[in-house]
């Protein structure tokens, strides 16, 4: 009996591909090539399987084309490059890689955090630059962390997650806002307490964003929302880009209505605002949020599990459609 086909999009550990040979027939992209759409289409031809990254688009197109395809495994907890609507009406399973990522995330949303408040980064500018030639009182003068208010937009694991480091680690007062309120019992774990958005706004000395992107949450930072927000305040995103309005907060930053921000993720990355290279008051990193080796190999062994799950045993660990597996 012939193995399963699978696509390895991306370069991944070569222990992961070494566990997927053992089960399927593996064409990997080890040189890490970048495809265009048609050249994804040619790759996922007689495929049954895909191992998928955020850059990989999923859509209609591309499932029309590939009617052999059944899964596809992204090694990533977002999935906005799912068409999860037309995946399912197409019978093609979608997972993704929930949870193995959640404290080294939060770790680095309260790095990216501190080092907004505090202008690591335009500091360093300056020292590398050969610029620092003596004290003064108010040489990059940033914000306090510690005893300050802490607004999460998001709560769940991973703003969870900054929510007690803020407030066991460094004393903040912290306030949330979520589609849904957390239960009594973990919102005193997290010592943390849900207002409306526009009060968390208004309020908050740092905001960290931490939602999901959706069509919903597109835009939920733009110029309105900014224009809320204290001129001493910093946001800072660790979500998905086109939860902020780039252009928008490129100006509030220029303008300094807005005393800093920290983002990890842009809309349309790996392409960045222009504007946002133009500003100093920004911490800038290329979606690195996850990495940490052991994260990383958590995420794709994930991504394998499910592969190995579905196609081998019929049962996946992580759908995000589980309606494509009928009474399995």
């Amino acid at each position: 009996m012939s193995k399963p086909k699978i696509l390895v999009a991306r370069s991944v550990f070569p222990e992961t591909i070494a566990r997927l040979e053992a089960h399927f027939e593996v064409e990997s992209n080890q040189d890490d090539q970048t495809w265009s759409k048609p050249q994804l289409i040619q790759k996922l031809h007689g495929k049954q399987g895909a191992f998928t990254t955020g850059s990989e688009r999923i859509d209609a197109e591309v499932l029309a084309a590939c009617p052999e395809l059944k899964i596809c495994a992204n090694m990533a907890v977002g999935y906005n490059n799912f068409d999860v609507d037309e995946m399912t009406a197409r019978g093609v399973l979608a997972t993704n890689a929930p949870d193995v990522l959640t404290e080294t995330t939060a770790d680095f949303g309260f790095a990216l955090l501190m080092a907004t408040a505090r202008r690591i980064t335009e500091s360093e500018h300056f020292l590398r630059a050969g610029k620092w030639q003596k004290w003064s009182y108010d040489m990059f003068a940033g914000s306090d962390i510690h005893g300050a208010t802490l607004g999460i937009i998001g709560m769940g694991r991973i703003g969870q997650g900054i929510a007690r480091r803020g407030a066991h680690g460094f004393g903040m007062k912290v306030i949330y806002h979520n589609r849904s309120r957390l239960d009594a019992q973990l919102e005193a774990e997290c010592k943390a307490s849900y207002v409306g958005k526009e009060e968390l706004l208004k309020t908050a000395d740092h905001v960290v964003l931490v939602v999901p992107y959706s069509p919903a949450s597109h835009h939920t930072i733009g110029a309105a929302e900014l224009a809320l927000m204290k001129p001493t305040a910093t946001l800072v995103n660790i979500a998905r880009g086109g939860i902020v309005d780039d252009a928008a907060l490129a100006a509030a930053l220029r303008e300094k209505r807005l005393s800093a921000a920290g983002l990890d993720v842009f809309e349309g990355e790996p392409k960045v605002h222009p504007a946002l290279l133009e500003v100093p008051n920004v911490v800038l990193t290329p979606h690195i949020a996850s990495a940490t080796i052991p994260t990383r190999r958590a995420m794709a062994e994930l991504a394998a599990d499910n592969l190995v799950g579905f196609l081998v045993h019929g049962k996946p660990v992580t759908p995000l459609n589980p309606a494509v597996l009928g009474g399995k």
